[in-house]
């Protein structure tokens, strides 16, 4: 069971392609309780009148950004052997044990769930920058990005789960000669890395 919220909301806050700042257009209605519901994951991922709600974070520190492969036992198995800067998944009904989930169960769910992924040894801050929507695939279709920045004291992380490989911190040109093999929602984090990054 995944959270999602539908298709026709973001449609009426006004849909977009790849990154909107604007966050409080979005964000507040999404975590509505009203707005929001658990469904079975099988189903929703080729019902494209929802959209699945995935947290998405980017850790940085000192300019440089977390980079990782997706190995084989990737939960979604069309990202597979990606490249990604995004760490998150989907917002699973037991992270709150009810039916629907509002803002401070989803950033609690957040902080599970990327503590489940990652061994964070190091204080950070966490500030959610930007919604985003990619339509031109199957994938993109039916998930809808919530982009977190995790500025980070220092690099002291490692991986938590078997799903994660090459697991590394890159700056700008080592994350530019990997962009052709990374999943497409980090090929556009990376296209607006200065303006996703910049202080807050």
């Amino acid at each position: 069971m995944i959270l999602v919220v539908r298709r026709s909301l973001f449609d009426q806050l006004g849909a977009f392609e790849g990154l909107n700042f604007d966050v409080d257009r979005y964000l507040p209605a999404f975590q509505d309780r009203r707005n929001n519901f658990f469904t079975a994951r099988g189903p929703a991922e080729t019902n494209e009148s929802l959209k699945q709600i995935i947290p998405y974070v980017l850790f940085t520190h000192q300019g440089r950004v977390l980079h990782y492969v997706r190995g084989k036992k990737a939960g979604e198995q069309r990202l597979a052997a990606k490249g990604s800067i995004g760490i998150g998944g989907h917002m699973n009904d037991h992270d709150e044990g009810l039916f629907t989930m509002d803002a401070d169960a989803y950033h609690a769910a957040v902080e599970r769930e990327i503590h489940e992924e990652l061994r964070i040894r190091t204080p950070f801050t966490n500030h959610v920058v930007a919604l985003l929507n990619d339509d031109s695939n199957p994938v993109g279709r039916v998930h809808l990005g919530v982009v977190h920045v995790f500025h980070l004291q220092s690099d002291a992380v490692e991986k938590g789960e078997a799903m994660i490989t090459e697991l590394q911190f890159l700056d700008r040109s080592q994350l530019e000669a990997r962009r052709p093999h990374m999943e497409s929602w980090s090929q556009i984090c990376l296209d607006h890395l200065d303006r996703l990054l910049a202080p807050r």
